[in-house]
């Protein structure tokens, strides 16, 4: 057993795995993590207890897309700015006085075990909120910290579709369970499926 063993077996809180044969994807996530239905993503799972931690699978419809390849994306870095320009969108807010602020932390590509390229994408981003934005003065608008998290996407093609494995976790919890979120990440497959 080695050092990394080890470590993982110490900090691990167990996983299961989801299939979806249907689809043609798979991952591990925690086991004490639950299924939430209705979510609009094609798959979604959170922490019972930190409600801002949660994944979530997408894929782009299978008649309108003809992916060969995570590469028709370009490289990874190009792929980071289009992930961070669609969390961005989603994100969109239209209160007033709310100012985000998003970092592209890193990309990288790696070939999983199952010969397949993946790529990964990790962005940082903070929500501002003005406490009072319907104050006259700029002075009596105080801006505080609403909320920052980081977001983890994985991102691979099979079946002509691309498909995205996306982890969302408060910034503070991300230091913490690291480890168990970077298992998820790595634990993501697309599949072939008959049809």
């Amino acid at each position: 057993m080695g050092f990394h063993d080890t470590a993982l077996a110490q900090s691990s809180i167990g996983f299961r795995e989801h299939i979806d044969t249907f689809d043609g994807y798979s991952f591990k996530y925690p086991q004490n993590w639950i299924q939430v239905r209705g979510s609009g993503a094609d798959i979604f799972f959170r922490d019972p207890f930190v409600l801002d931690e949660n994944l979530s699978v997408e894929m782009s419809s299978p008649s309108s897309s003809n992916y060969r390849s995570v590469e028709d994306l370009g490289p990874p870095q190009e792929a980071g700015k289009k992930v961070l320009k669609q969390y961005l969108t989603e994100f969109m807010s239209t209160r007033l006085g709310v100012r985000r602020e998003s970092n592209l932390l890193s990309t990288s590509s790696r070939v999983a075990d199952d010969g397949k390229l993946y790529y990964q994408v990790e962005v940082n981003i903070k929500s501002y909120a003005n406490n009072n934005e319907m104050a006259v003065m700029p002075r009596d608008r105080v801006v505080r910290l609403e909320w920052n998290r980081r977001y983890l996407s994985v991102l691979g093609v099979e079946n002509n579709r691309l498909y995205e494995l996306r982890l969302q976790t408060p910034e503070n919890v991300f230091v913490e369970e690291e480890n168990d979120l970077r298992q998820v990440m790595d634990s993501f497959r697309v599949n072939k499926v008959d049809g």
